[in-house]
């Protein structure tokens, strides 16, 4: 790959990496920002520990993509070894399944008719599929 191509998706990387944290951060604050605290409080017990284990460890997660993503950002984007390109291909399908789920999981009556709501449906959904893109075409796109 060229080294135009390197520096646009080290940009591209570095950007996704950032938006990676981003999503960590609002993540631990996303019961707050649903005002979801009434809703889990009327959950089983079970239910409410595995809710609160599950958003600490998706941010933790996160949060490792991100920040190996900026360590490694040049290794990622040149392909530079086996581990990188498994590395690009596991953050990219972790995306591309997020963003599919995006659509299948959630129910359209939590969105549809709300014009906040969908917009930020839509933004997660492209965004979300966009990171995939650029971990996929680190691990994949190759120029001659």
């Amino acid at each position: 790959m060229n080294t135009l191509n390197n520096s646009a998706l080290d940009l591209a990387l570095r950007t996704a990496a950032i938006a990676q944290f981003a999503v960590a951060i609002l993540n631990l604050f996303l019961i707050r920002i649903m005002k979801w605290k009434a809703e889990l409080a009327r959950a089983p017990l079970l239910i409410r520990e595995v809710f609160y284990i599950h958003v600490i460890f998706i941010s933790i997660t996160l949060s490792i993509f991100a920040l190996l993503t900026w360590r490694f950002v040049h290794d990622i984007a040149s392909a530079a070894n086996p581990l990188a390109i498994w590395l690009a291909t596991a953050i990219g399908m972790f995306w591309i399944v997020r963003s599919v789920m995006q659509w299948l999981h959630y129910s359209s009556s939590h969105w549809r008719g709300n014009a906040a709501r969908t917009l930020i449906h839509w933004t997660l959904f492209l965004g979300y599929g966009a990171m995939g893109v650029v971990y996929l075409a680190a691990a994949f796109w190759r120029n001659a």
